[in-house]
């Protein structure tokens, strides 16, 4: 016998019976569980990829992270940021919150963002994701400068 399952034969009045133990394929035995975060990575790197999104978060949590990432050792950029996920065992719901270009259609950038959000969270982890809401803190205009507060480290 090769198969991987464990199995068991028992020799009964001639005949020779294969129990499989531990019940349909592999790919099927066991949870997976996929955490808060990992939606939230791959929600905020769809969205920034709609055109029309200048950026996610909102003021101050731009800001903090733009400080952090200043700071050696203080982690990569921060893809999730303006991205909150809820997870359950087979669906999701997500809230974003993203700054849009000045002249876009907020409407048409907001149903962009939710169809590249849903596939891309559906497509990489099965999960259905039940809603998406966007609350939009800002528009950016183009005489406006990135908010980066100035560094004091040299």
């Amino acid at each position: 016998m090769t198969d991987t399952a464990e199995t068991t034969a028992e020799a009964t009045g001639g005949k020779t019976s294969v129990t499989k133990r531990g019940g349909g394929s592999p790919g099927t035995r066991g949870r997976t569980t996929i955490a808060d975060g990992v939606v939230e990575k791959i929600a905020g790197l769809a969205a920034r990829d709609v055109i029309g999104v200048h950026t996610m978060g909102s003021g101050l949590s731009r800001t903090f992270g733009a400080v952090r990432d200043r700071v050696p050792g203080g982690g990569t950029k921060s893809v999730s940021r303006g991205v909150k996920a809820e997870v359950g065992e087979v669906q999701t719901a997500l809230d974003l919150e993203i700054v849009v270009e000045y002249g876009v259609s907020i409407a048409d950038v907001a149903r962009d963002v939710r169809e590249n959000v849903v596939a891309a969270v559906e497509r990489m982890t099965g999960l259905e994701v039940v809603e998406v809401n966007i609350a939009v803190s800002d528009v950016k205009l183009p005489e406006e400068e990135d908010e980066e507060p100035e560094s004091r480290l040299q």
